[in-house]
């Protein structure tokens, strides 16, 4: 089978365009009642013509964003993808990267392979995804999702967390597309399916000399 099949490079795809109008329409919601004074963001960056239609392009990305991370789990776990390509993670391993990464010379030659700090972004960015969807609900129905509501404390407590774990998708977006950009290749794969790979076995094991 190929890096990416195609369901992965479909609901890929879809995750990128849901998480932009979310992340736009967010932003525009957030301006018409800011968390910090001293934050806003420009109305270049945000969609929607006022918050109440911001809020509706919100609501539009959330279902596709919601469905379609859903779906992308669902493929992830029963397939056995995340086993293979996000595990194990080793502390070893982690800061034989960052010592690379601090010398210059992380290479990204093998893209059938993830390094540790790549994997902890991964798990990092799917656990950061569930809690921006639980604490938006939160706050999208406080009454009737009380209970959920109760799990950060207060109305506010829930929105910040939902701003603070937007931020982190933000940040993560970048990164990715930052290295995309830097190792073209890996963009290529998720457009043409990458190289093959045997199924089998962990994505860590796939290049590795047999004796």
């Amino acid at each position: 089978m190929q890096l990416h099949p195609v369901p992965i490079r479909i609901m890929h795809w879809i995750n990128a365009v849901a998480m932009i109008v979310m992340i736009g329409s967010g932003w525009k919601i957030y301006n018409d009642e800011v968390i910090f004074g001293w934050l806003h963001f420009p109305e270049a960056l945000t969609i929607g013509k006022w918050a109440q239609h911001g809020l509706q392009w919100h609501f539009f990305g959330m279902w596709i964003l919601a469905l379609n991370g859903l779906g992308y789990l669902a493929y992830g776990l029963v397939t056995g993808r995340f086993r293979r390509m996000l595990l194990p993670i080793r502390i070893g391993e982690l800061i034989a990267t960052i010592r690379d990464a601090l010398r210059f010379r992380l290479s990204h030659d093998d893209p059938t392979k993830y390094n540790t700090v790549q994997k902890l972004l991964y798990v990092g960015v799917i656990l950061i995804g569930i809690m921006t969807v639980v604490s938006g609900l939160a706050i999208w129905k406080p009454i009737q999702l009380s209970e959920l509501l109760a799990l950060f404390g207060s109305f506010q407590t829930a929105r910040l967390v939902h701003f603070l774990c937007m931020s982190g998708i933000v940040g993560f977006m970048i990164v990715h597309v930052a290295l995309a950009l830097l190792v073209p290749h890996t963009l290529l794969a998720m457009f043409t399916g990458g190289p093959a790979v045997d199924d089998r076995k962990p994505a860590s094991a796939q290049l590795e000399p047999t004796h």
